[in-house]
């Protein structure tokens, strides 16, 4: 039994030997554990990020070499530090700072010190370098665009955080990412795969040549280029137009679901975040708490839709049975319930039906609509639910799960959101609100797009996306199956007539572009804001949703400008004017563009300030900014028109 034991033990031990061995030769000796390796020096090659296209094939976005400075801190000796911190164009206060940031992540391995520097300074820089023990230069791509628009639909790249390494091993210290719009939204596609290089060193720490003759040395994989299906031509007009505003325009082909453009107003050259100056700007965008260029208004800004809303109470009646296309109102200048009036722009005594009720937004006609839609059973609880899921089928009060980095779901109310308000009892007129899109309701332009879409191709709808290819592979299928909604296709014929005739004959006659059969919906939103404690109205929000052509749509849009006054003062001229852009590709209505480069906004969202306003030859100081402003906008229009041509 002893001999036994022994032989069992002798056996084990050396099986224990073996299998010690094979870890430390074969698989410790792997390309899967030798970044882990003290003995090997890691240079890491980065990768290009793939260019990104628009639609129509001009590049947007490609790269441009740019230089780290890296550090080893266990192997920095001593040298001139006052002459190694003027070439780098920083105090010696910041390199001990940016030394003990090197040494807190790593002693031994290797970690940004200064990135990102420009081809000047490199070469100023790179015949110096084997002077300072413990640092060297390393190579990486860095973004460079070849367009000053769109800054909220490419985004940008910036330094990982801790946070991102933890959550995806691929990053380390010093590695960039996509931070926001497609550059975030497609950070997989876009950033490629690091290739690595394996350099042995001596028991010194000395390097003494590649490790096994570049055995395991990876090559870099570029990324790969992608086609965005924004037309940089519009996104740039849109932009123009949207200058001294605050809003969002977002324009969808209905066919497709492809974004033509998405402006956020106020926007930035995204050239200004790239570079050493990045971190400086981005904090100089981020604080700026009045204009919030950051903040993608198109997506992110949730506004009570107004007027536009009532086409969707148009079709949930029509498809609840409650209305047909020939039932009228009676308008008294409004709408009465309870002790309360809900005033309109109909004359009294005017019979309203359903197409001259859009055409005239009449407020009675479509309050009466909601009632009959929630007391269609004798439940409003049971209405309620029955209208909000018609309205949900609609992509609104959700995310729409579409492929754009930033969103917000607004809000479409059922019965469960009224539950903690009205427990028990539950009426119609409740909620009245609701009935002209104010209220509870709230959505984003791209929500209001997407409907306008839907109504467009008569029920249903592709998920708004901002892809439209990628190299050698293919989009999601999610974004190319149709979404139907819970409308019956007759429904919308009399909906889109009332839509066509708001341009012929109602509240947007005076913005028709002649050639073109565009149905448009206005809309003016109350806006009220908390001042010094105390609630205040300010200056309305003018809304605005079309497409076009009535019977083959190219093009449908929503438009969204704060304190715009009303529906066709400012949003419905930008999206008559960025229809015909589109549609066109030049412009007829020049009345209507002329109007909005002389019209600013700013006066709207500047502070309030005592005394007169400061006067030149008769000319307050505002008429003359924005009189210099009128000639900027129009010499960008010029070398817009330049471009185009």
């Amino acid at each position: 039994m002893r001999q036994l034991l022994l032989f069992l033990l002798v056996i084990l031990t050396g099986v224990t030997f073996i299998g010690r061995l094979f870890y430390l030769q074969i698989y410790k000796g792997t390309s899967n554990s030798l970044y882990e390796d003290n003995a090997l020096r890691k240079v890491w090659n980065y990768p290009k990020r793939g260019f990104v296209y628009d639609r129509n094939g001009a590049l947007l976005v490609g790269n441009q070499p740019s230089y780290d400075v890296m550090v080893i801190p266990r192997e920095v000796d001593s040298f001139n530090v006052e002459e190694f911190c003027n070439l780098l164009k920083i105090s010696k206060a910041t390199y001990q700072k940016k030394l003990q940031r090197a040494k807190r992540y790593s002693t031994r391995l290797a970690s940004p010190f200064v990135p990102q520097l420009s081809k000047e300074d490199y070469a100023v820089l790179q015949e110096k370098m084997r002077k300072y023990k413990g640092f060297y230069i390393q190579k990486r791509p860095l973004r460079k665009y070849q367009t000053t628009i769109g800054a909220n639909v490419l985004g940008d790249i910036g330094e990982v955080n801790n946070r991102d390494i933890k959550r995806d091993p691929y990053y380390q210290l010093g590695d960039l990412k996509g931070k926001q719009g497609v550059e975030a939204s497609y950070e997989a596609i876009l950033r490629g795969r690091k290739g690595i290089k394996l350099i042995q060193k001596d028991r010194f720490n000395r390097d003494i040549g590649p490790y096994k003759e570049g055995k395991y040395d990876t090559l870099p994989e570029q990324g790969k280029d992608i086609t965005i299906t924004i037309d940089a031509k519009l996104q740039a007009y849109g932009e123009l137009l949207m200058e001294n505003k605050r809003g969002g325009v977002i324009a969808i082909e209905p066919a497709t679901g492809e974004i033509l453009a998405m402006v956020a107003a106020p926007t930035y050259d995204p050239n200004i975040l790239i570079g050493r100056e990045r971190s400086k700007n981005f904090t100089k965008l981020y604080n700026d708490s009045i204009a919030k260029p950051l903040f993608n208004r198109s997506l992110q800004g949730v506004y009570e839709p107004g007027s536009p809303f009532k086409l969707m109470n148009a079709l949930i009646g029509l498809q609840e049975g409650v209305i047909t296309k020939d039932d009228k109102v009676t308008c008294y200048a409004g709408y009465k319930y309870g002790n309360r009036f809900m005033k309109c722009h109909c004359y009294r005594g005017r019979r309203n039906d359903l197409t001259s009720g859009i055409q005239e937004s009449c407020n009675a006609y479509f309050a009466t609509t909601y009632r009959k839609i929630l007391d269609k059973n004798g439940n409003a609880s049971e209405g309620i639910d029955t209208w909000s899921k018609h309205a949900k089928s609609f992509g609104l009060g959700s995310f729409l799960n579409n492929d754009l980095f930033v969103g917000q779901k607004g809000r479409i109310p059922d019965r469960a959101y009224y539950q903690h308000i009205y427990p028990k009892t539950f009426y119609s007129t409740y909620t009245i609100s609701n009935a002209i899109g104010q209220g509870e309701v709230a959505t984003t332009p791209i929500q209001l797009a997407n409907m306008t879409a839907g109504i467009a191709n008569r029920g249903f709808y592709y998920t708004p996306h901002i892809i439209k290819s990628i190299q050698n592979d293919t989009i999601p299928r999610f974004f190319t199956t149709p979404k139907y909604t819970t409308i019956d296709r007759p429904h919308f014929e009399p909906v889109i007539e009332g839509m066509h005739r708001v341009y012929t004959n109602g509240t947007a006659k005076f913005l028709q572009v002649k050639g073109i059969d565009i149905c448009g919906k206005t809309g003016t939103v109350e806006n009220f804001a908390i001042i010094d404690s105390v609630r205040t109205q300010l200056t309305d929000h003018s809304i605005f949703v079309a497409f076009a052509p009535k019977d083959d749509p190219k093009i449908a849009i929503a438009v969204f400008v704060e304190n715009g006054y009303w529906g066709s003062r400012f949003a419905g001229k930008v999206a008559s004017l960025m229809i015909e852009k589109h549609i066109r590709g030049h412009i007829t209505r020049t009345d209507l563009e002329e109007w909005l480069l002389k019209h600013s906004l700013e006066n709207e969202y500047a502070k309030p300030y005592s005394g007169k306003p400061f006067a030149i030859n008769g000319r307050t100081q505002l008429q003359i900014v924005e009189e210099q402003e009128y000639y900027k906008l129009k010499q960008r229009l010029k070398n817009l028109n330049t471009v185009v041509n």
